[in-house]
């Protein structure tokens, strides 16, 4: 029997159907997860650092290395400009400067080692990272949002294989986020109350859905997963911001962040991902966009969205935005709290 699904948090439909996971597939398998093209000619390898922008920002090592390096992205999504000026200020085709900034993270020296593979000290060192720059970007009120990501092979949207996120500083709120922060903002008006921590406490009660709760974050396949072995990892403790997590909520992050990963490619193999923060916006913003900060910061809560690429997408989705998930949370969650992680 199929369900459709929804949670209040995104307000989307989707459906749950196993049994779709039986259709027989003619279509040729997707590609190898990575694709390597060699230390040599890697932009991001040590010794190659003239290949890409002048960095912006690094954690040294005790030997003067770099452990982490950002970068300018060398093709930017969005750049310059000064706060995505309006183009076309009135009539319903709406048009604004592309404005904004685009960074890119290398996560690690070493060409040939994954994210999921990498140190818990180095995988803290990432997420520092990219709360330092976040933090940086904001200090622009012209940045709306800032959207941290990571695409993990060629099927996820990677162009490199050598291990790395991005950070995109954008002029608008986007209608994703929007219509969260409003539902965000709503719920807690009528109960005073955040609907992330109710959810969390709701899914901590039922614990079908949790895969792993520790060091301060609970790891769980949302109740309206929109894709199979989606994963999603929040603090236990409330907070909207994720550019001010503490030293050891940082910490708590990585090690839940390196077990999430290991229990995903335990279960399913080195599939290609997209990891995605889910933060507030930018508290400096000029936008009207977003609710009021001081409702924001009581009803809102930011995570880590872990996103397997498994399927793909088509008329279903595309003409209605209802996802359709052939392996329902619950079972997914078994899996990967059975998968177990790496000694």
């Amino acid at each position: 029997m199929t369900e459709l699904r929804r949670s209040k948090i995104r307000g989307e439909w989707v459906v749950i159907a196993a049994g779709r996971a039986k259709r027989p597939m003619v279509v040729e398998p997707t590609e190898p997860c990575v694709t390597d093209q060699g230390a040599d000619a890697c932009p991001f390898c040590v010794g190659n650092e003239s290949m890409v922008p002048p960095e912006i920002y690094r954690v040294g090592g005790p030997d003067g290395a770099w452990r982490v390096r950002v970068v300018p992205n060398r093709f930017p999504a969005l750049a310059g400009g000064k706060g995505g000026k309006s183009l076309s200020p009135s009539g319903l085709l709406q048009c604004r400067e592309g404005s904004g900034a685009h960074e890119v993270v290398i996560e690690t020296p070493d060409h040939k080692i994954q994210l999921a593979d990498l140190p818990e000290g180095q995988i803290e060192a990432v997420l520092e990272t990219i709360a330092v720059r976040a933090r940086a970007l904001m200090e622009s009120p012209e940045h709306h949002y800032v959207l941290a990501f990571k695409n993990h092979g060629r099927e996820a949207g990677a162009s490199l294989s050598h291990s790395h996120s991005q950070i995109l500083a954008m002029p608008v709120v986007p209608e994703v986020v929007r219509r969260m922060l409003s539902t965000a903002s709503t719920y807690y008006e009528s109960e005073g109350r955040c609907v992330f921590c109710d959810t969390l406490a709701e899914e901590l009660r039922a614990e079908r859905r949790v895969i792993d709760k520790a060091d301060g974050f609970v790891t769980l396949a949302p109740y309206d997963s929109r894709i199979p072995f989606e994963i999603a990892i929040y603090p236990l403790e409330h907070a909207c911001d994720f550019t001010s997590i503490a030293d050891a909520a940082r910490r708590g992050l990585a090690r839940a962040l390196k077990r999430a990963l290991g229990r995903l490619r335990r279960a399913r193999g080195d599939v290609p991902y997209m990891l995605v923060l889910q933060t507030a916006p930018n508290p400096r913003s000029t936008s009207d966009e977003s609710t009021g900060w001081e409702t924001l910061v009581r009803a809102y809560h930011w995570r880590f969205e872990l996103l397997p690429r498994t399927t793909k997408l088509g008329g279903v989705e595309w003409g209605t935005g209802v996802h359709i998930n052939t392996a329902p949370p619950e079972e997914a969650a078994r899996a990967l709290r059975e998968a177990g992680v790496d000694a």
